[in-house]
């Protein structure tokens, strides 16, 4: 027993000392972005401002939908049009875009039922649709929640007039529902998850994938890469579309711009289910960073270490540094490169949030089924497939 309580010991202690440089390693990556702007290069001249289809696919309600939606009606932009697309003739969306259309009657705001299934993600299955639809060779898509400042579309594009860029792409900030569940949801956005894509960013010299918050890139580019139909199947449709425009030889960008998106009040359950979906989708995307991320969970391997050791002084100071790291990143993160003001206020479930994303981890790796948008699907090597009842 006491050789069992020795090498937990030692484990746990490597498992600390790798979540504090990892922690370390995300101060520096969002200082770097802050320092050098990774996004900076200002906003287009007019002579540098093409016109733009915005395409939105739709799929149910979101909180604050239509406000979302309005946002994009108000950009300081000479000329753009926004698609949006739903499966369902019947989607409750809908009214939402109809009262846009109505509000905005000199914006060219299209609505578009996509009736063909192309594949098993429907969203892409409509992008591919709605695509037909747009005029104009600068794309950007990016999800139905997503709510945008009126420079986005200025900001956004300076980045992709640089002929070598092939993608440009957002980090975002969850705006919180009343729930613990949304807060927890909140908590991983701006404290965990941008902090890791800063931290790929600065360990991979950029990054390769995208980010469902935006995604702008040319016609061209997704032509050659065979078009939204070659990646109809896959659940992290934004990762391949930035994978598959990195593989051209372009470089996919982090723009300055931080757009947000409205949580919905998940119950505990709901928020599970959605963090699983999200780590099996990111396990089947980057199998090898995923399991690297076991040595990223400072909170659990500190109070492993505490636990072995029967509360010895060096645990407790080693506790003490990790939890004052994660903090730091938390803060550092989500108030100075995010700007999310609701950090401070929940900063207290930070540790909770951490030990139940140590759970979702050793869970997603038990199985290969997730559910989305109400559906369940198989997932194998990143691509659905429906799973009948």
């Amino acid at each position: 027993m006491d050789s069992i309580v020795r090498v937990v010991q030692i484990v746990a202690v490597i498992g600390t000392f790798s979540s504090c440089i990892y922690y370390l390693l995300c101060l520096w990556s969002a200082a770097r972005f802050l320092r050098e702007g990774e996004g900076e290069g200002g906003i287009c001249t007019e002579r540098l401002l093409p016109p733009i289809s915005i395409l939105k696919p739709l799929k149910g309600t979101d909180p604050e939908i239509y406000e979302s939606f309005r946002s994009h009606c108000i950009q300081d932009y000479p000329e753009y049009e926004i698609i949006f697309g739903v499966s369902d003739p019947h989607d409750p969306a809908i009214e939402s875009v109809k009262k846009l259309q109505r509000e905005f009657p000199d914006r060219r705001i299209q609505l578009l039922v996509c009736p063909k299934i192309l594949g098993a993600n429907v969203k892409v299955s409509n992008l591919a649709q709605m695509l037909a639809e747009a005029r104009n060779d600068w794309l950007i898509v990016n999800d139905s929640d997503i709510r945008v400042e009126s420079d986005y579309l200025r900001r956004v594009t300076a980045r992709l007039a640089d002929p070598c860029v092939g993608m440009v792409t957002c980090l975002y900030r969850g705006v919180a529902g009343a729930t613990l569940g949304s807060h927890l949801e909140g908590l991983g956005i701006s404290t965990d998850f941008c902090p890791s894509v800063l931290a790929a960013w600065q360990l991979e010299g950029g990054i390769r994938f995208g980010l469902g918050s935006t995604l702008a890139f040319r016609r061209t580019e997704l032509e050659k890469i065979g078009g939204f139909a070659s990646f109809v199947d896959y659940l992290a449709d934004d990762y391949e579309l930035g994978k598959r425009i990195a593989g051209l030889g372009l470089t996919v960008k982090l723009s300055d711009v931080v757009v947000e998106t409205y949580l919905p009040s998940y119950r505990l359950r709901e928020f599970f289910a959605h963090q699983l979906r999200w780590a099996r989708g990111v396990r089947d995307a980057r199998a090898g960073g995923y399991i690297g991320l076991i040595f990223t969970f400072g909170i659990m391997w500190s109070l492993l270490a505490l636990a072995a050791s029967r509360a010895a002084l060096w645990a407790c100071g080693a506790l003490s540094i990790t939890l004052f790291l994660r903090l730091a990143v938390a803060l550092f993160v989500g108030r100075g490169v995010l700007r999310d003001h609701q950090i401070l206020k929940y900063t207290w479930l930070i540790p909770l949030r951490d030990l139940i994303a140590t759970v979702v981890w050793v869970v997603s790796l038990s199985g290969h089924t997730v559910t989305w948008r109400g559906q369940r699907f198989w997932l194998k090597g990143g691509k659905l497939s429906r799973i009948v009842p």
